[in-house]
């Protein structure tokens, strides 16, 4: 291994440890990191700033913008009292049902606005309900990220793959071709997070809802990177349906045509955001406070890292590796081994990368077995997206870690297990619904 490879290794492994041991911010040890790398030179200066720039900074900047927007005009003030209403009658089963609703929609929008938008009002319908955020601000997160494992368009990671494969000269996927092996995972998924999520968390906060208390969050974990301020709720907003259709209708339409292919969802979205400042619907120095720097900070931080792996050629060999390790194997356990590989890779980088990494070796393990590619990218897809076990494998794990102010290990107590289920889950469906 070359110095660099060593260096990138070393400081991936302080920062995981650091979050774990959890006596720092989470964005201090990213940024750290970040340095480290920059002065022993794994990274230039270019590459930092290239991180801080990167499309998903601006697409979820952008997005906080537009839901402070939506925040401020009341509606969704409006959204929680309906919500409250529901969940009174229902209780947490209620909260449930509002999950699945979430969820549901993940299928055809991208995850990272549904979560921005979705997690202030599950926070603040259980803490009305007197019931812990914490059991309900995760699911939400996992619910999102296997719902739009559901179809193409659920996901970037999904699209991404398939630009990918297109450029190797495989056939385009349709819309619902995943959904085969992407539903019975959100299913089997969502059940287990169901019946199990609340017992792993376990601790103070159970003992909170016995007592009939909410929990407070612990200051020392999320400083005022909340998605969405608390205080925005102290006092019911007046509601202003004007300002709330154009910042509804502009969410909406910012989305859909990400989704269509019509632009990037970091060029709609950072457009809608100026658009409801020129619209006066939000003033510039709202927009500015509807920023959340920590969080932003955060990701910047952890795609550095993701750089310095790529950069210093450690991503690459783990390639050779993978190919030259399956070869004379048969297919199924190549699939297994590519599925597991992509799923630990999706923990450490961003799934994107991954996706990029990762699409083109397994098209060329496939063509080394003489079998179908189809199967190896769809574990591509799966597992790409798959990432539950640290709070850094998704966007939206990082929002509802900074929001409820989760520990690195309770993503690791209700993550490792839906990762090990939706692995089964996946290469079983994969096995009978794509053939070498």
């Amino acid at each position: 291994m070359s110095v660099d490879q060593v260096l990138t290794l070393l400081v991936l492994a302080a920062v995981v440890a650091a979050l774990i041991w959890d006596k720092v911010r989470a964005d201090v040890v990213a940024l750290t990191g970040a340095a480290v790398l920059l002065m022993t030179g794994v990274v230039r200066p270019v590459d930092v700033q290239g991180a801080f720039a990167s499309p998903a900074i601006i697409a979820l900047a952008s997005l906080f913008v537009i839901a402070y927007a939506l925040e401020l005009s009341g509606l969704l003030d409006r959204a929680i009292a309906g919500a409250v209403a529901l969940c009174r009658r229902m209780g947490a089963t209620g909260l449930w049902l509002l999950l699945s609703m979430i969820g549901s929609v993940s299928c055809f929008l991208n995850s990272t606005p549904i979560v921005v938008l979705g997690a202030p009002v599950i926070r603040d319908v259980a803490t009305t309900l007197r019931l812990s955020p914490k059991r309900f601000l995760i699911p939400l997160s996992y619910i999102t990220i296997l719902t739009g494992c559901c179809t193409l368009i659920g996901t970037s990671t999904n699209l991404l793959v398939d630009d990918m494969a297109s450029l190797a000269g495989q056939a385009r996927f349709g819309i619902f071709e995943i959904t085969p092996v992407g539903l019975p995972m959100a299913l089997i998924g969502g059940l287990y997070l169901f019946l199990f999520s609340g017992r792993l968390l376990g601790g103070k906060h159970e003992a909170d809802e016995r007592a009939g208390d909410a929990p407070e969050i612990d200051q020392a974990h999320i400083a005022n990177a909340q998605v969405g301020d608390a205080s925005l709720f102290a006092q019911e907003r007046p509601f202003r349906p004007l300002k709330a259709a154009i910042s509804l209708a502009i969410f909406v339409a910012a989305v859909a045509l990400a989704t269509a292919g019509v632009a990037p969802i970091a060029a709609t979205a950072f457009a809608g955001a100026v658009l409801l400042i020129l619209l006066r619907v939000i003033s510039a120095d709202e927009a500015y406070s509807g920023l959340k720097p920590e969080i932003l900070i955060l990701i910047a931080g952890m795609v550095v890292i993701g750089i310095a792996m790529e950069k210093s050629g450690l991503a690459a060999a783990a390639s050779e590796r993978l190919i030259s390790g399956v070869h004379g194997l048969n297919p199924l356990a190549a699939l297994i081994i590519l599925y597991l590989v992509t799923m630990v890779l999706t923990e450490l980088l961003s799934n994107a990368t991954v996706a990029v990494l990762v699409t083109p070796v397994s098209v060329a393990l496939a063509e080394s077995l003489s079998v179908s590619p189809r199967p190896f990218l769809v574990a591509v897809m799966m597992a790409a997206s798959a990432a539950f076990a640290t709070p850094f494998g998704y966007q939206t794990n990082v929002i509802v870690y900074q929001m409820g102010g989760y520990r690195y290990l309770d993503f690791v107590r209700i993550g490792l297990p839906l990762n090990l289920i939706t692995f089964v889950v996946a290469i079983a469906s994969i096995r009978f619904f794509f053939p070498f």
